[in-house]
């Protein structure tokens, strides 16, 4: 048989080989056929091409915490658009512990983002330091009703937080956006900039005093709520100067952020979210090392958190700071196609991110429109769409390549090396199982053999389909 390249992602969940024949679950997704259960058989027919994948569980790596998306207020508008019985299955798809996504650890904003309805911050009153005018009433609207949801079907889920931007008036242009846009904003093009590593927030201990306690008081205020914000990341792209809701920042005072002003407010009342640095938008390691080695930060913060160009910084960033957690933290959302080609890419970015150490995978928007359009004018891709006008509701193939890795891979799973440059590992002592999830990129069908601590499998895989292959040892 001839030898092809396959693009395989790999999840082990155990390392005791036995002798009896393993009992395999398999699920099987094409563009056209979607979640298909499917059983082991011999090939139907000679001739395939053959991928062979040699997996040992003891070759351990990284520690998985999970998965999920970001709770945003235009998707919760979505869900405002169809029945409860078809909003309630949507949450199910997605947030179920035994039949949905079972996602475990999702994103939100701190204010506005660019999926927000219009721009807020949590205290637009101008020098109010003492943040006496600090409320989340506004979330109570949509993002508090939306995570509640959530944990009604996953008590234990996991939420952490970033801002976009502070509060306009602890921004040198007093302006949400960092980039002037006719089209959609009313910044002065006078007041705009597009320069990389200047602080547009105002870098003054009053400031920095005040924005610390912002967050202390975000945390605080959705602990009432019966929500626990497990962590902070520091600003969202901060190299990025954006039409939308964002803050560029000079990376050394983030460490003054972190190490001056947000730990200390942290410790002094009672907080135990992690600090995070994230989300992290540029390939250098530089800008990395300048926050997490100014004074103690590398003692304060759990881990860092990578998006789009970032993923270019992580190898390095493990290699040097192989002690830190590592966040996938905005899938790319793409354009809005909604296809195929959409969820190769994302399967590329997580084979890229669980390779080079990353311990978490986040999709963007997990519900929007038909249009997936911001109110700052980018389409973008979301996992499932429902139309404003017909109601109907389409569940893209990136839903089922998330719910492909997320609905089997848990929580403190380890990933393993394997002897293929396409393939992660991860590994559970306890459940004694396998997990791979195999892309078939080929127009054609092929065989996967499997030889898991020398247990074979073998699997005809159809063309062009994503596998979840769940082998009990």
């Amino acid at each position: 048989m001839k030898s092809i390249k396959l693009s395989l992602l790999v999840v082990a969940l155990a390392s005791v080989a036995c002798t009896k024949t393993p009992n395999v679950k398999w699920v099987s997704t094409t563009n056209d056929a979607r979640w298909e259960e499917k059983e082991i058989a011999a090939p139907s027919k000679d001739g395939l091409q053959e991928v062979v994948l040699n997996i040992d569980t003891k070759k351990q790596q990284q520690e998985i915490e999970g998965f999920g998306g970001c709770f945003n207020e235009m998707g919760w508008e979505a869900l405002g658009m169809v029945t409860p019985a078809e909003k309630q299955q949507l949450l199910n798809d997605l947030f179920d512990t035994e039949t949905g996504c079972k996602f475990n650890l999702c994103r939100m904003p701190i204010g506005a983002n660019d999926y927000a309805v219009d721009w807020y911050s949590h205290n637009e009153t101008s020098e109010d330091f003492a943040m006496e005018n600090f409320s989340i009433d506004r979330d109570k609207q949509r993002l508090v009703p939306y995570i509640h949801e959530a944990q009604k079907l996953n008590p234990e889920i996991r939420v952490w937080a970033s801002p976009w931007c502070p509060p306009s008036w602890m921004k040198h242009n007093k302006h949400y956006a960092c980039r002037a846009d006719a089209k959609v904003n009313d910044l002065s093009p006078e007041l705009s900039s597009t320069e990389e590593l200047v602080s547009r927030f105002i870098t003054e201990p009053a400031y920095f005093k005040a924005y610390a306690l912002y967050f202390s008081k975000f945390i605080k205020a959705y602990e009432q709520e019966g929500i626990k914000i497990s962590a902070v990341h520091v600003q969202n792209e901060p190299n990025s100067a954006q039409n939308f809701p964002s803050c560029v920042w000079k990376m050394q005072d983030l460490g003054i952020l972190i190490a001056d002003y947000l730990a200390p407010q942290f410790k002094a009342d009672s907080i135990d979210a992690d600090i995070w640095l994230g989300t992290i938008e540029r390939p250098q390691i530089e800008r990395v090392n300048d926050v997490l080695q100014y004074k103690n930060v590398l003692d304060l913060v759990k881990g860092v958190g990578f998006q789009w160009a970032g993923k270019g910084a992580i190898k390095d960033v493990h290699a040097k700071y192989p002690q830190m957690s590592l966040m996938q933290t905005e899938t790319e959302c793409g354009d809005g196609s909604n296809d195929w080609k959409a969820a190769e890419h994302t399967f590329d970015l997580m084979k890229h991110y669980f390779k080079n150490g990353a311990n978490a995978y986040m999709y963007w928007n997990m519900i929007l429109d038909e249009t997936g359009k911001s109110q700052w004018g980018w389409k973008q891709n979301s996992m499932i769409s429902i139309d404003s006008k017909s109601k109907s509701i389409t569940y893209n193939p990136e839903f089922y390549l998330m719910k492909h890795l997320s609905a089997f891979v848990k929580a403190g799973n380890v990933k393993l090396d394997v002897d293929n440059d396409n393939s992660i590992v991860f590994f559970d002592q306890v459940k004694n199982e396998v997990i791979v999830l195999a892309y078939n990129d080929k127009a054609e069908d092929c065989v996967l053999n499997l030889n898991i601590n020398n247990t074979p499998v073998t699997a005809q895989l159809s063309a062009k389909s994503f596998n979840t292959i769940v082998v009990s040892l």
